[in-house]
């Protein structure tokens, strides 16, 4: 792909996008903010279960 027809495609992407309405901007917040509630939870779940075994391995 050359470089001009790159500019072109990409001023042609800005032309078409819009700012998202509040009701899309909320909907995109909840979604991100339950996949890092998820993965938090997760890592700690799996960070409890590693301490437990190290603990009943060691002592």
């Amino acid at each position: 792909m050359e470089f001009a027809e790159l500019v072109k495609r990409c001023i042609r992407i800005i032309y078409i996008s819009r700012k998202p309405t509040p009701a899309e901007y909320a909907k995109v917040a909840k979604v991100t903010a339950t996949g890092m509630l998820l993965f938090g939870l997760t890592g700690f779940i799996i960070s409890m279960i590693s301490n437990l075994v190290n603990t009943l391995m060691v002592g």
